[in-house]
């Protein structure tokens, strides 16, 4: 149980205490929740829908984008930002690209990624809710955070002793394949949908990690943030584009 509330304390802003510092081991095998947890949250914002009843979807849809970034902490759009900085910023060069990714202000490019992702995603779920498919909910942040651990365990961290080091280290790999694919059970039975939704992420997915590796060779923690940021969103729009 430590291993799931890291993860929570981690990804969420939820009110998680550690009992005490946590083990390098129990760092790496809070990978294995990270899909749960995106189920939580999911669930919570599901809820967050059911709760508001009536409420016209303009307003709902900001409410619940509001809540989706608050009990996320911004921690993966401020991965996007930075990654958004350094991939414009280093014009190609991957010392250059790493280094600005490490700069903690953000850019005017960041700022244009983050507005127009913001926008996007407010988008998609008035155009779920004004169709009353609010469950699809469950599956965003469900599958952007099933795609964090998949990434770290078959891409090369760069960044030695980042943020990632220690999850990358001490993932237990042969236990990730069998997690994995109970989660991805349990989206195929969104029928259609959790198909269609798999088969975006999943493409985004290896299109993103090609990307990262021509560039810098491998993944960082702001990259995988990134990469939760596009996956969600691309789902969100397919699922609201295909309604």
């Amino acid at each position: 149980m430590i291993a799931l509330l890291i993860a929570l304390q981690f990804l969420t802003r939820l009110p998680v205490s550690l009992p005490g510092m946590p083990t390098p081991e129990q760092v790496g095998r809070s990978l294995l929740w990270y899909p749960l947890v995106g189920l939580l949250l999911g669930l919570l914002l599901w809820g967050a829908h059911l709760l508001l009843g009536q409420t016209p979807a303009l307003l709902q849809a900001a409410i619940i984008l509001a809540l989706w970034v608050g009990v996320s902490g911004g921690l993966h759009l401020d991965g996007l930002a930075d990654t958004a900085d350094a991939w414009v910023g280093g014009f190609g060069d991957r010392e250059r690209t790493l280094t600005i990714m490490k700069d903690p202000r953000s850019g005017p490019i960041a700022v244009v990624v983050l507005v127009l992702l913001l926008l996007l995603k407010f988008a998609g779920l008035f155009t779920l809710l004004q169709a009353g498919q609010g469950i699809y909910l469950l599956l965003l942040p469900w599958l952007g955070r099933s795609l964090l651990p998949l990434l770290l365990a078959t891409t090369p961290y760069v960044r030695a002793g980042g943020l990632g080091q220690a999850l990358v280290d001490h993932l237990p790999r042969g236990q990730l394949h069998w997690v994995l694919g109970v989660h991805l059970l349990g989206m195929l039975l969104f029928g259609w949908a959790g198909l269609l939704a798999l088969a975006t992420a999943l493409l985004l997915f290896v299109w993103l990690r090609r990307a990262l590796l021509l560039r810098l060779g491998g993944t960082t923690g702001d990259t995988a943030g990134a990469l939760v940021e596009l996956a969600e969103c691309a789902v969100l729009l397919t699922l609201a584009l295909s309604l």
